[in-house]
């Protein structure tokens, strides 16, 4: 991309915000202008692009036609809702209970259980009923719950089944839906077993807002980088949204600060400085974001290898390549110091599951180490406050097998980590990111986490995009695995072909089943036994686009797929010898 200026100007920035830009599509599903050839971007362009798009999230409240992440009606929200957990902190973590650690406010669900922290459980989405038991069993026996339903782009079954049963039982129950659609744009399609669609769940809460009986927080923060990753800003986004909300609560209870306008503003003002201090080391991220994609590119693998919470971001980031990019489970793996004991997730340890749920650093030791050669790339991932004696001693380890050593960790100023030039000299690179021991605003933890989720977005992203992963700026290999990745490949289609949605979904189908003709039993399936196909097969979009574009069998797609893995190439060959 040399001689390419990816830099827009401020008019360009806004263009996804006007009403002829993509009209069909919700924001988290159109494409950005920013990144229109990421697939043709260097390792250090691909690098500034997603600066650019992750600058986005913070753009000042204006005119235009969405609501930001600053405008007053968001804050507004925010202080409300944390308002309400600070009520429910007072009532129910008092100080006896918090000596003897006797209680739990929190609870997480999540679609598909814990087994989807570490590999793609797309189909539970799907379920509004299970959402709706769940939630129901988690909060048995409670008086009073605060629900926060997230959903980037105000669509998934399974969170509008929770919002519907939470409005069903308002004396017990508050909803909180966290997405970054307008709600004109929530999902308006029929789900199975309802009576209700996610856009009527949201109006409904749009009206009970009005009493602060429901709150709704959808901050437009543009599209993403790669159309539809919604495990990026949206992800990124939702993280920053939960902590604004928590901390100002827990601040208002345990320290008296009262929950402000001006300091939810404060706290936004720091993750912005995380994002800038994040990205002043573009130079360092695109050279850890070339390796992994040469790693990716000559079939080899991605470990990250972390310590305490950075870890746990490296294991989402690696779980994520899967449904996202279509990548192999072994592609990108993260591993954690403390295994299941430091994740402290619901269900307990899952490593009976098989070896793809073994996640603590001894795992790796025995199932990844003794094959790992220097086309592999390994990522530690730590903090100063970390046991660096243990990194330096896991670092040792795997330079026996490998040369391709990366080391990113956080530092406060003047804190000198005891063994870190040991890890330098065994690794190829050092990103180090340093901070200020005392932020002026929001927790130093959560400025490592967030700078930890940037950096590791723009790594596996990039490297899936040397790869030949993307197709333009749009996830092109994604796994069509629920109703609303079906439903985005069919747009997808649409777009990069130029054809009618009849014919994109016929060419999906024909892909799917690996057929030239759709016999009955298929055109009369539903879209859920469309998806439970579409768990065994690879490469469906692509195949589709390339039958699409070229007018070729499913066959001849294949065969010109595998001469050619890169789609954009791949298309290009094909049209070029039609000609």
């Amino acid at each position: 991309m040399a001689g390419t200026d990816w830099t827009c100007s401020h008019a360009t920035m806004h263009a996804w915000e006007f009403l002829d830009y993509e009209p069909s599509l919700p924001v988290s599903e159109k494409s950005n202008p920013l990144t229109r050839d990421i697939d043709r971007a260097s390792a250090n362009n691909i690098v500034r692009m997603l600066q650019a798009c992750d600058t986005q999230i913070f753009q000042e409240d204006s005119e235009d036609t969405y609501q930001r992440l600053s405008s007053e009606r968001v804050v507004e929200t925010i202080m409300e809702v944390a308002k309400r957990v600070e009520l429910i902190l007072k009532t129910g973590f008092n100080k006896a209970l918090r000596e003897l650690n006797q209680t739990s406010i929190y609870s997480y669900i999540i679609a598909g259980g814990d087994r989807a922290l570490l590999s793609s459980q797309e189909a539970p989405e799907d379920d509004p009923k299970q959402g709706m038991l769940t939630l129901k069993k988690v909060c048995e026996g409670k008086k009073r719950v605060l629900f926060i339903g997230i959903s980037c782009g105000l669509s998934a079954p399974f969170v509008a089944g929770q919002l519907d049963f939470c409005m069903q039982h308002p004396e017990v129950y508050t909803p909180v839906l966290v997405g970054f659609n307008p709600t004109h744009q929530a999902r308006d399609d029929p789900m199975p077993g309802c009576t209700f669609t996610f856009r009527s769940v949201v109006q409904r809460m749009q009206e009970l807002s009005k009493s602060q009986k429901a709150f709704l927080i959808n901050p437009a923060v543009g599209p993403e980088a790669i159309s539809g990753s919604s495990r990026m800003k949206g992800g990124s986004s939702t993280k920053i949204l939960l902590e604004l909300v928590l901390s100002a609560a827990h601040a208002a209870t345990f320290t008296n600060m009262p929950v402000t306008y001006k300091g939810i503003l404060q706290h936004m003002e720091a993750y912005k400085q995380t994002l800038d201090i994040t990205y002043a080391q573009t130079a360092e991220i695109a050279a850890l974001l070339e390796a992994a994609g040469q790693s990716l590119r000559c079939g080899r693998r991605v470990c990250y290898l972390g310590w305490g919470s950075v870890a746990i971001l490296g294991l989402i980031d690696a779980s994520e390549c899967n449904p996202t990019f279509g990548a192999d489970f072994e592609d990108v793996r993260g591993f954690i110091s403390g295994g299941y004991r430091e994740m402290n997730n619901n269900e307990g340890p899952l490593s009976s599951l098989g070896s793809d749920f073994r996640v603590a650093h001894k795992d790796f030791l025995h199932l990844v180490l003794p094959s790992l050669n220097d086309q592999d790339t390994v990522l530690l991932l730590y903090t100063h406050s970390d046991n660096i004696r243990e990194v330096a001693k896991l670092a040792h380890r795997a330079r026996e097998k490998t040369s391709n050593i990366h080391a990113v960790y956080h530092q406060v100023d003047g804190a000198a980590a005891e063994q870190q030039d040991d890890i330098d000299r065994l690794c190829s690179s050092s990103l180090k990111i340093t901070w200020a021991s005392s932020p002026a605003s929001g927790s130093l933890l959560h400025m490592w986490e967030l700078s930890t989720k940037l950096l590791l977005n723009a790594v596996s992203t990039g490297a899936h995009i040397l790869k030949g992963k993307i197709y333009q700026n749009d996830m092109i290999d994604v796994q069509v695995t629920n109703s609303k990745l079906y439903r985005r490949a069919t747009r997808l289609l649409q777009k990069l072909s130029g054809y009618p949605e009849s014919k994109c979904e016929e060419a999906l189908l024909k892909s799917l089943y690996q057929v030239d003709t759709l016999t009955i039993d298929i055109t009369s399936s539903d879209i859920t036994a469309h998806t439970r196909t579409a768990r065994n097969r690879t490469k469906v979009v692509p195949l589709a686009l390339v039958c699409l574009l070229t007018g070729c069998t499913v066959m001849e797609a294949e065969s010109h797929l595998e001469q050619q893995p890169i789609v954009r190439e791949a298309v290009e060959t094909c049209l070029s010898k039609l000609v």
